[in-house]
């Protein structure tokens, strides 16, 4: 069997009710058969970055799990199909938007997955989670270099 390691899920939404399309997502979350989800960021509020549309509500989970990379992936995009996610085109409104931003300490670039998240150090409102629950992960240059876009507490 699988050792199992730890992985970060960032937890995104604006359209519907955003607050509640993540906190159930975490629940779904940690509702996956081969993982534990351990850590829950605070919720945050921000700005569109990239996108339009409403103010997100974003977080970002802990887990250990034994899935693999893309097994977990699968599993997130079954949330988000079950919280009415669309892809219509790029950066388009969220019912709920679920990213491995990292996994363990792979680093992958495939067609279907990209770890660490490619983008994850040029957003606020995924490293000012991330660094909640995981500071270890996020140096203060990091959270610097990000510190112009607006996030807030929810």
């Amino acid at each position: 069997m699988r050792e199992p390691v730890y992985a970060y899920i960032g937890l995104g939404a604006n359209l519907g009710d955003p607050r509640a399309a993540v906190l159930a997502a975490m629940d779904a979350i940690a509702d996956i058969d081969g993982l534990a989800l351990t850590h829950k960021s605070s919720l945050y509020g921000s700005a569109p970055v990239d996108a339009g549309g409403g103010d997100y509500v974003n977080a970002v989970v802990q887990v250990h799990t034994r899935l693999k990379p893309h097994a977990l992936l699968t599993q997130l995009q079954a949330i988000e199909l079950g919280a009415g996610r669309s892809r219509s085109y790029q950066n388009a409104p969220r019912t709920l938007d679920l990213d491995v931003l990292l996994f363990d300490q792979l680093v992958l670039n495939d067609a279907d997955l990209v770890l660490p998240h490619p983008r994850m150090w040029q957003r606020a409102f995924v490293l000012r989670p991330l660094a909640e629950i995981a500071p270890g992960l996020v140096r203060a240059a990091q959270l610097q270099a990000v510190a112009e876009q607006a996030v807030w507490l929810l």
